[in-house]
């Protein structure tokens, strides 16, 4: 008899009312709601580090479950961000224009208007012209639709190349690298289409709203970052206890015997790739209009280079995992990277955080490589008294050939 979902998986409901917690925790202290002990800034960066941490949720998926280390899935987070900000900016350029031309003896022409966006935005990389790809920026629905189509064609198309050929392991990884730095590189260019350098800025307000004030659309941004933190928590969830799961967690371990059993590898491992593209855009769209601004410096392959770490400091192979080492080293960055804990002078060396915590950070990293290869998450087994069991180094499956325990656990 199948146990019921939520009795297979106790920490669902437990994540769930953590967070709920801890939701109405920041709603209560912030500033929107008159208690004013978190600031305004303090609520849009745990807004975005729940942003951070489904982006994590999504890594955790392609990489703790099936086995593929990719490292250009902060690359979809951005473009998710790009397709959200066009439409931002655009809207709120709009308002701008048409209020500045409210004041002719005539009333402003359509092509007027359009003429004024398209100077007040492109005209500091020297374009007159609205390019093509901003041709469904006036549209919010539309640029919703692209958030997902965008970084999910991009994912699709190049995950059939790839696991067409069969590449794996750090081939794979290293593709998935160059195809971040690529993209980052033509976003660099002013005629990409995107403005180049300067990126797309203003994206902290929200047309057609009028002025909430910054108080209130932070507290907004954070409930809707915390939804669909939930949300993709109990999907992501839902996915990894059945089947499908089986059969992915199958693949990371011994891909040619999935392949032999009659499984199409390729397309599991395409759907991974691609859905995770998704669930990493959509944290993106929610991620750049609580930070205000995005350029290509954005797509750089070490963001996803620190999105990977997040994950083997939480623990992979552990949703929850995902989600508390990204909050964990999210949190902490900007705690030494603000300022915050003042330099120590040792005479002959002074050690500044900001410029420190990245060294730090990779300490970390090696550390939990080489003694707690479980994470922080691996606490959690400890706690409840779980740990692997020991065979003697016997067969792990019914058979000669199965993993044996020692290999299960490199």
């Amino acid at each position: 008899m199948t146990r019921p979902f939520l009795v297979r998986n106790p920490s669902l409901l437990i994540f769930i009312a953590v967070l709920a917690l801890f939701t109405l925790a920041v709603t209560l202290g912030s500033e929107a709601m008159g208690a004013g002990m978190i600031s305004t800034s303090f609520v849009k960066t745990l807004g975005k580090t729940l942003c951070l941490c489904l982006a994590a949720l999504a890594m955790d998926l392609i990489w703790g479950y099936a086995g593929i280390l990719s490292l250009g899935h902060m690359a979809f987070f951005a473009l998710g961000g790009y397709m959200i900000g066009m439409w931002l900016m655009y809207a709120r350029t709009e308002e701008i224009v048409v209020a500045a031309l409210a004041s002719d003896a005539l009333p402003a022409t359509a092509e007027e208007i359009r003429q004024g966006i398209t100077t007040q935005i492109f005209g500091v990389v020297g374009s007159s012209d609205l390019p093509v790809i901003w041709s469904f920026a006036h549209s919010l629905p539309l640029q919703l639709a692209l958030v997902v189509l965008v970084p999910g064609l991009l994912a699709l198309g190049f995950g059939w190349l790839a696991f067409r050929s069969r590449v794996t392991g750090v081939y794979l990884s290293i593709l998935t690298q160059a195809m971040t730095l690529a993209l980052a590189l033509y976003l660099f260019q002013n005629d990409s289409g995107l403005r180049g350098n300067n990126g797309l800025s203003g994206l902290q307000n929200i047309p057609g709203i009028g002025d909430p004030g910054q108080d209130a659309l932070s507290l907004w941004f954070f409930w809707a970052s915390a939804l669909a933190l939930a949300l993709g928590y109990v999907a992501l969830n839902a996915v990894v206890s059945g089947k499908f799961g089986s059969v992915i967690r199958a693949i990371r371990d011994d891909e040619a015997r999935v392949r032999f059993l009659g499984y199409s590898v390729e397309s599991y491992k395409l759907f991974v790739f691609t859905l995770t593209a998704v669930i990493a855009a959509l944290a993106g769209a929610l991620y750049y209009p609580q930070a205000g601004i995005i350029n290509p410096a954005e797509l750089a392959p070490i963001a996803s280079i620190y999105l990977a770490v997040w994950v083997a400091i939480g623990g992979r192979g552990r949703l929850y995992g995902a989600v508390i080492g990204a909050a964990f080293v999210s949190l902490l960055s900007s705690v030494f990277t603000g300022g915050r804990v003042p330099a120590i002078d040792m005479g002959f060396l002074r050690i500044d955080w900001v410029d420190w915590w990245q060294v730090l950070l990779g300490l970390a990293f090696v550390a939990v490589t080489l003694f707690a290869p479980k994470g922080i998450g691996g606490l959690f087994d400890l706690w409840q008294g779980l740990r692997s069991p020991d065979r003697k180094g016997a067969p792990l499956g019914p058979d000669d050939s199965a993993l044996r325990e020692k290999e299960a656990l490199e």
